[in-house]
């Protein structure tokens, strides 16, 4: 997006502000789904804890996208959003049997990786079909924090533990007809993804009648200029090549699914907020803004990178600035950034706004959240207002502390 058109829409829906850019979402869905033009039965599900808002989650329907969900919630935001329950696959972690039954009942495809869930769901529901997460116990990311695939995870049935699905199927007799893998965030070796793939293939094998194999996601996106990415279409090419072969193997032709989410989103998304004040001490010029982590926590929570743009001086003379926020904690959004001199009043654009990032936002310091617009053929649509002191508030019971006479 313009910078020109950022800052009009800064001046005009106020700040902080969340805006996304519908036009980066749909290009991004469509060079996914190039990349992997070869495949006959491609599914894509949106992974939609990136980014939850009911209008993008239209948007995604809008393209052709199915859903993938991680609690109840999401599965209802999904069937708001116009979704299908069919289109719509349920990948827990750590939930109770109940709101697994609960997505059941609605019709949505379930993916369990607790063998424990599996053999009591099986037991009580074996006509239902069940897809399993395995964890391939390979690392694709670099980062332990959101790299989900590593022997000590939380998530997925370790596939040393296969020979006890197997036998919980054979037990209960339900029905696997799906597998599904997800390895975490910010893939940079291709041939590791290419390598944890073949586990899953391998892991496909052992289960008759499957329908899809889920790939998961987690490919990385650039976060500064010059920075490396996923090389999709490299990755389509191999990985098309090689489940060919497997369907042959297998006798089936069966649906690929992928269900990106920071890859769709990230991009699109940008986060404005306005200069409070600029303060020197002996050796940091701080730039404070009218936000902190209660809107953007990623900073602090995973060290992630956000390039900040001045955009009411684009052209400006550069300074180095560290860009702190107006929480009573250290909330610090980048330390000693090159960018253009700040003023009080300026508006400063935070780039790859758009995943993880307003679905992580809170109240703390009782700050409202912030306002959320879409960027929709070349006009801003308000897609979540602004809070307000009544938001705030409205949840809460204040009870009567008021003295009363005892008598006796």
């Amino acid at each position: 997006m313009k910078e020109s058109t950022l800052l009009s829409i800064a001046k005009q829906e106020g700040h902080p502000v969340y805006v996304y850019d519908a036009n980066k979402i749909e290009q991004q869905f469509t060079r996914l789904q190039n990349a992997f033009k070869g495949v006959e039965k491609l599914r894509i599900n949106y992974a939609c804890k990136a980014l939850s808002n009911l209008s993008i989650l239209g948007l995604m329907k809008k393209m052709g996208s199915g859903l993938d969900t991680v609690s109840i919630q999401e599965v209802q935001m999904g069937i708001k959003a116009g979704f299908k329950p069919k289109d719509i696959i349920f990948t827990p972690n750590g939930v109770s049997l109940e709101e697994i039954e609960k997505a059941a009942k609605i019709g949505v495809q379930i993916n369990i990786d607790n063998l424990s869930i599996l053999e009591q769901f099986g037991t009580k529901h074996p006509n239902i079909p069940v897809c399993i997460r395995i964890n391939p116990h390979v690392m694709a990311g670099g980062n332990s924090n959101i790299s989900v695939g590593h022997i000590d995870s939380k998530f997925g049935i370790s596939i040393h533990q296969i020979p006890h699905v197997l036998r919980i199927v054979e037990n209960t007799k339900m029905h696997i007809n799906g597998v599904h893998m997800h390895t975490g965030s910010d893939i940079l070796d291709i041939e590791v993804f290419l390598y944890a793939s073949e586990i899953l293939f391998d892991t496909a094998l052992q289960f008759k009648n499957l329908e899809f194999l889920d790939f998961g996601s987690g490919f990385k996106v650039p976060y500064r200029e010059g920075d490396i990415e996923t090389n999709i279409e490299e990755l389509g090419e191999k990985l098309t090549e090689r489940f060919h072969r497997f369907c042959e193997t297998y006798g089936s032709t069966l649906e690929l699914a992928f269900e990106p989410g920071k890859f769709l989103v990230s991009q699109a998304g940008y986060f404005l907020v306005q200069v409070n004040a600029v303060k020197q001490t002996t050796s940091t010029v701080f730039a404070q803004v009218d936000s902190g982590f209660n809107h953007l926590i990623r900073p602090m929570l995973y060290g992630s990178h956000h390039e900040i743009k001045n955009i009411s001086k684009p052209n400006g003379k550069e300074r180095f600035y560290t860009v702190v926020g107006y929480i009573c904690e250290t909330d610090t959004f980048g330390s000693n950034r090159k960018i253009a001199e700040i003023s009080e009043g300026d508006i400063l654009a935070f780039q790859n706004a758009g995943a993880y990032c307003f679905t992580m936002a809170s109240n703390y310091n009782s700050r409202f959240r912030p306002a959320e617009i879409l960027w929709y053929n070349n006009q801003a649509h308000v897609i979540r207002k602004r809070e307000t002191f009544e938001d705030l508030v409205y949840n809460q019971v204040l009870l009567d502390f008021k003295e009363k006479k005892v008598v006796g």
